[in-house]
């Protein structure tokens, strides 16, 4: 009995010391969790409920619709539509590449050059870019595949906006062209501070107005907070950002005209820029041969890459903004006023013309060899005597020739609104100093001076720059920019404001001065050079043609028919209309062509008769 009361008592003692330690224990854990709670719920709740909707909150970026781009008259040049692409993250993908291929293709028809486009995309990119596979997907496709997307991961389905060139080739080196953002577009746009808001955004301008003016076509990029499954799926909208359209450009270009100069330069090379004087606004901007800037919306296919880059013809250059000529006899009038202007030679001086100027043991002939006799400055630009100009080099000096011209804008960048402007050669001795690394090729020659000054030797001017200096010519010495963007419109306000508002200087010239080679050019029309070409026109045009020798004969005749046809000269005409209140000035070249009177002139003539008369009408 002694030991059952032992026992029962030891037995109680254990059972309530463990119940104290059951105690004890659970106020610990629950002293813990307490804690726990506290430092969860208290000392980090700003952290972790940030991480928090970080997980279950997506931001999704909404690309800004871009802006439009229209002739003058509202013609558009450049628009986008809405489709839809399909889009594979190669890390997410199940089974390999050419399974999900197969696989999809049984619901999306894909095309071999799809396929193709997609595997050399996947050499290119990384495993988790976002590499698109199929784009122009319309409506029944889409919605196709929304209903057998969860067969395939890693494809998504995505709707954008599609940027279009109605016009095709026409005014292609103008417009330029949009293409997929790039490693290097993304490297400028990260140390531009631009990056950001182009999450979202595919394409960006790669050429043209859409390059110069990417910063307004592009918008501001909108957001949505998206409120997210664990496995990523949407559940609802938390809030959204929406995005800013692009501004709308209105172009100083005139369709009508671009596509009549266009049409004049069908199976030729060369260049026209049309400029009206009184605004510096380009009314047309021509580089023969073209291209269709649609191929390069989506990336260029190699066959159709190959075709434009091999071409002898390169149609991807910008002529009149890139390439550079000898301008022949279009620089005389220019050389005239410098002449004028610094007190060389009076207008009504007279000298000799022989058919040639010797200098030095040499002699300088004129073209064809023809000789005219006592000649004055209005007489040597309406014959284009070159005897006349050859004289008139040594007396002005390459360095005063060089200041004088320079305010015209030769061998100066113009500041036109395109990307790859180039400035030619304006050539001066400290430019030679400069050019030339040796000490016997530094030093520049009086008979080199003879060249210059009749447009040959060491000139070497862009088309956009003879256009300009006419047009500055035109407008009595009175400098405005050229410019191709005539205003930005913004969509949302309507509000419209102008690229170019004021000139930029005067030349100080004595207008008795441009009188005298304004009256030489209006006869050149009249009686010199050009009167074939403008033979029964109901207005008064002024202008001077030019011929620009390719290759050196040494002294030997020419014969077109003997020279290879990419060595020929270059025709070329500057001219403005109407002689007495100019409302368009063109200068033009047409590559290997021959006579700028028989070759140029005509095509002038033609786009004066659409501007002035055949526009009005209609």
């Amino acid at each position: 009995m002694f030991e059952f009361k032992k026992t029962s008592r030891l037995h109680k003692q254990r059972t309530l010391i463990r119940a104290w330690v059951a105690g004890i224990l659970g106020v610990g854990l629950l002293a813990l969790l307490g804690a726990r709670l506290w430092y969860l719920q208290v000392d980090r709740y700003e952290g972790l409920a940030a991480r928090a909707d970080r997980n279950r909150i997506a931001v999704v970026p909404i690309a800004p619709r871009r802006g439009e781009i229209t002739d003058r008259n509202g013609v558009v040049l450049a628009r986008n539509y809405r489709d839809y692409t399909l889009s594979v993250v190669p890390a997410q993908i199940e089974g390999t590449v050419d399974e999900l291929l197969d696989s999809l293709g049984e619901i999306v028809y894909l095309s071999e050059r799809d396929r193709r486009r997609f595997k050399q995309a996947l050499v290119q990119n990384n495993r988790y870019s976002d590499i698109l596979l199929r784009n122009s997907i319309n409506e029944v496709e889409a919605s196709w595949f929304a209903s057998h997307a969860f067969k395939f991961p890693g494809v998504s389905l995505q709707a954008r906006w599609v940027r279009e060139y109605p016009q095709g080739e026409s005014a292609a080196h103008v417009i330029g062209y949009v293409g997929r953002i790039s490693e290097a577009d993304e490297q400028r746009l990260d140390e531009s501070g631009e990056l950001g808001n182009y999450r979202g955004t595919l394409n960006i301008g790669k050429k043209g107005i859409e390059k110069s003016w990417e910063r307004e076509l592009h918008g501001r990029t909108g957001l949505e907070e998206v409120e997210v499954t664990a496995s990523g799926r949407p559940v609802r909208v938390l809030n959204r950002v929406d995005p800013v359209p692009g501004q709308n450009l209105q172009l100083s270009i005139d369709i009508g005209l671009q596509r009549e100069a266009e049409k004049l330069f069908e199976g030729r090379r060369g260049a026209l820029v049309a400029i009206e004087p009184k605004t510096g606004e380009v009314l047309a901007f021509v580089s023969a041969p073209s291209f269709d800037p649609n191929l390069f919306v989506d990336g260029i296919d190699v066959e159709s890459w190959r075709k434009l880059n091999e071409s002898p013809d390169h149609p991807l250059i910008n002529r009149p903004l890139f390439g550079t000529y000898p301008i022949g006899s279009t620089y005389k009038p220019f050389v005239a006023l410098a002449a004028l202007a610094l007190n060389k030679r009076g207008a009504n001086d007279r000298i000799s013309d022989p058919g040639y100027y010797e200098f030095g043991g040499q002699r300088f002939r004129n073209a064809g060899n023809a000789a005219y006799g006592p000649t004055n400055m209005h007489r040597a630009l309406v014959v284009s005597s070159d005897t006349y100009f050859y004289s008139l080099g040594p007396e002005i000096g390459v360095d005063a020739l060089h200041d004088f011209s320079k305010q015209f804008g030769f061998g100066q960048i113009t500041g036109i609104d395109l990307d790859g402007e180039r400035r030619g050669i304006l050539p001066s001795r400290e430019w030679k100093r400069q050019a030339y690394k040796k000490p016997a090729d530094q030093r520049w020659y009086a008979g080199e001076t003879i060249s210059v000054a009749v447009g040959q030797g060491y000139n070497s001017f862009t088309l956009l720059q003879l256009a300009q200096a006419t047009s500055t010519l035109a407008n009595d010495g009175l400098y405005i920019k050229p410019h191709l963007v005539r205003q930005t419109i913004d969509t949302e306000t309507g509000e419209s404001s102008l690229a170019v508002s004021e000139p930029s200087y005067q030349i100080p010239i004595d207008p008795a001065h441009i009188k005298v080679v304004k009256d030489a050019l209006a006869d050149v029309i009249k009686s010199g050079t050009a009167r074939r070409a403008f033979a029964g026109a109901k207005y008064q045009a002024a202008g001077k043609t030019g011929t620009a020798q390719v290759f050196s004969l040494r002294g030997t005749k020419y014969r077109a028919s003997a020279i290879d046809e990419r060595l020929r000269d270059h025709a070329l005409f500057m001219t403005y209309a109407p002689a007495n209140d100019p409302e368009i000035a063109i200068a033009l070249i047409v590559e290997n062509a021959g006579w700028g009177a028989t070759q140029a002139a005509p095509i002038a003539r033609r786009l004066y008769d659409y501007w002035l008369e055949e526009r009005k009408k209609s």
